[in-house]
């Protein structure tokens, strides 16, 4: 992104999503409220040439529940000197060029001197990541605490090779969940995991390829599957298992059984602490077997109307909406009590790439419409669902639309702002406006806070940046408060929500 003036793109025109039994929460988000920062995360699906043409654009309207015009209010528990840091982040995590050089960075023997690590340190890792340990992470949790947000502990591993990798994860994940029942259980929403962490990924890829094979032909047997909810639809992409796979091995059984011996001791763990565990998404190539691990622990573990294991489902999947409600009746039917993560996705990129190879239908939605509609279909169907009694909830969103509709949709509905099992979310460092104004309309709200080392953290970040160049830009709702101001510069449309407070309190400072 350039560091100039520049106007919202122009999104391609796209027809609805069919309503499957649910009323949707009015009508797809806007482009002009098109956020592409998601959590774990949403990219920009396909968008038209940007124009050089500025909007004025209404941030809230008269009666809607979240007022984001009142900075004084959503700010006030964040410092000048915290809001000063922020803006100088935002805007050069705006600067694609600075995305480019950080990747390089990071791929360079530069890492390893203590100079650059410390400069890394000390801006965009402490802006977007909680530390480098639990007790660091525990610090920035009881600081958002204080401003009335939860805090989602995120130890940031992701891919792991073999067993010895997969165990030394497991202890990192299990400490994180000490860390979580040291702190008061009000200032904590969930620990995330991720299954390519704690189960070999070459493993993972070939379980997924054996659960397609089995959908597709029923004939099929996997002696080593355990009880589940439903994976596929028949929209699901199919395409990664092109021939019948060579079953398991012994020796892929036994390590399959470890993988899910080491979710158990995971599981365990989050429920003698009373605190939920919350499975990331990945890629296509191995979400099916993500969704089995998922799936299978939750039958095991979630009880009582306690969901302890919340999966996740990435709305700009064609077939996200049907697959959601396969899941979640065939886990009412089981009494089974299911907790689900909304988000749009982050592996837009790849997945269209690996599709076009191949020559086949690429699974994500064609445009960014389509997403939002899918994204606000899902979140009405869970919101219908938990205000009976039946769901819980994490509606994982950048977008100022679908948080406002999501919110007023709760609100029609009769669910209790404070109740457990409706969170929004947005991540660490990001979209703090929409926060705060979700916060301020009594909404329970969590904070996406990876941590870990700095070598380990960063490149967790830069992936997601080289997957979606928007993830370290300053959310378009943030961009949006800029509008208006005599003080304005080439950081309208780079900076945040955070410049417009600055500009407050200057201005009140002088006068």
């Amino acid at each position: 992104m350039a560091n100039r003036f520049v106007s919202p793109k122009k999104l391609l025109q796209t027809a609805r999503l069919r309503s499957l039994s649910t009323r949707p929460l009015n009508s797809a988000a806007p482009s002009s409220l098109t956020a592409a920062s998601p959590l774990t995360l949403e990219e920009k699906p396909i968008t038209t040439t940007t124009t050089t043409t500025t909007t004025r654009f209404t941030t809230t309207s008269s009666n809607s529940i979240i007022n984001l015009d009142d900075t004084k209010s959503l700010f006030s528990s964040v410092s000048t000197t915290k809001l000063l840091r922020s803006v100088i982040n935002l805007h050069a995590a705006a600067v694609e060029p600075m995305v480019d050089l950080g990747m390089w960075v990071m791929n360079s023997k530069l890492m390893d001197t203590g100079l650059l690590r410390g400069v890394i340190r000390h801006t965009f890792f402490e802006h977007f990541c909680a530390g480098e340990n639990p007790a660091e992470a525990c610090r920035k949790v009881s600081e958002i605490s204080d401003s009335g947000l939860r805090g989602m502990l995120v130890y940031a591993l992701e891919h792991a090779g073999d067993n010895e990798s997969c165990d030394r994860n497991l202890d990192g994940f299990l400490r994180t969940v000490e860390a979580a029942k040291s702190l008061p259980r009000s200032s904590v929403s969930c620990v995330i995991v991720k299954i390519t962490a704690i189960c070999p990924i070459g493993l993972l890829k070939r379980v997924s390829d054996l659960l397609r094979w089995e959908y597709k032909n029923e004939s099929f047997q996997l002696p080593w599957k355990l009880n589940t909810l439903p994976i596929f639809s028949d929209s699901s992409p199919f395409y990664h298992t092109p021939r019948k796979p060579d079953p398991l091995t012994q020796d892929e059984e036994q390590d399959l059984y470890l993988g899910h011996q080491r979710l158990q001791e995971l599981c365990e763990k989050c429920l003698e602490a009373n605190v939920s565990l919350s499975i990331d998404a990945e890629d296509t190539s191995v979400q099916p077997s993500i969704d089995y691990f998922t799936y299978s622990a939750a039958i095991r573990y979630n009880k009582d109307d306690n969901p302890i294991v919340y999966g996740t489902i990435q709305s700009y999947l064609k077939d996200a909406k049907e697959r959601l409600h396969l899941a979640s009746s065939a886990a009412e039917k089981m009494g089974v009590p299911m907790g689900f993560k909304l988000v749009r996705g982050a592996y837009m990129s790849s997945e269209r790439k690996l599709a076009s190879s191949l020559g086949v239908e690429s699974p994500i939605h064609n445009t960014i419409d389509q997403t939002h509609a899918c994204f606000n279909d899902c979140a009405t169907f869970m919101l219908e669902k938990t205000a009976n009694g039946s769901g819980a909830v994490v509606l994982a969103t950048h977008n100022l639309e679908s948080g406002t509709k999501a919110a007023e949709k709760a609100r029609e509905l009769g669910i209790e702002k404070e109740k457990q099992k409706l969170q929004f979310a947005q991540l660490y460092g990001m979209a703090d406006t929409l926060s705060f104004g979700l916060r301020n309309a009594g909404f329970q709200v969590s904070k996406y806070m990876p941590f870990g080392p700095v070598e380990l953290v960063m490149p967790y970040l830069l992936r997601r940046a080289e997957e979606n160049r928007g993830l370290l830009s300053a959310s378009t709702l943030d961009r949006q408060l800029l509008r208006g101001s005599d003080f304005q510069t080439l950081y309208v449309y780079i900076s945040s929500g955070y410049r417009k407070e600055l500009q407050r309190r200057l201005k009140a400072a002088i006068l």
